[in-house]
């Protein structure tokens, strides 16, 4: 448990291919089912206060109460995932903590001394800001806003890992946002 942001709930992973990625998750680790977005909708997009336009693959799958993100990034667009990748880096990148108070969290860090790198919004209520925390690879922090409909598909993803039965459609399309 962390003093500042609670439990970590999700581990960001940067991959050079996000299929073999979720293949090698599924088959060899038995982590699964993935759900998976071959270009992500962000939207008021930031890199260290300029706004660009990411072209960013996710796929989400739950092992307990931890999410695994794989993430590939199909543009050249200034991340800290490419800045992750250009260091030579590839394998945990972020480690995510999730609120439904996004506002009030963010202005609690932010006076704790918390500098923002990277921000942007998935859908309603869909918030996330990433912290200047790297201390070494896999340390940034990401703050995730999940009190709308992307916290509702968090909790569908989690349950169809309770069940899943390892083999069974193991890459599945993300659900419609406006319809969770």
């Amino acid at each position: 448990m962390s003093r500042h942001f609670g439990a970590i709930r999700q581990l960001g992973y940067v991959v050079h291919d996000i299929e073999a990625a979720m293949d090698y998750w599924s088959r060899t680790l038995g982590v699964g089912p993935w759900f998976y977005n071959p270009k992500v909708p962000i939207v008021n997009y930031q890199y260290r206060g300029e706004a660009h336009e990411p072209h960013n693959s996710v796929a989400l799958a739950n092992s307990g109460y931890v999410q695994v993100e794989l993430i590939q990034t199909r543009n050249d667009v200034p991340s800290m995932y490419r800045d992750f990748l250009q260091a030579g880096r590839t394998g945990l990148q972020h480690v995510a903590y999730w609120t439904s108070d996004y506002d009030a969290d963010l202005a609690r860090l932010t006076a704790e001394g918390f500098k923002t790198v990277m921000s942007g919004e998935v859908g309603e209520k869909g918030r996330f800001v990433y912290f200047d925390t790297e201390y070494h690879p896999g340390t940034v922090i990401e703050l995730s806003e999940v009190a709308g409909p992307k916290g509702r598909m968090f909790d569908l993803i989690r349950a169809e890992s309770e069940t899943w039965d390892g083999k069974t459609d193991p890459v599945r399309p993300f659900p419609d946002l406006s319809k969770i």
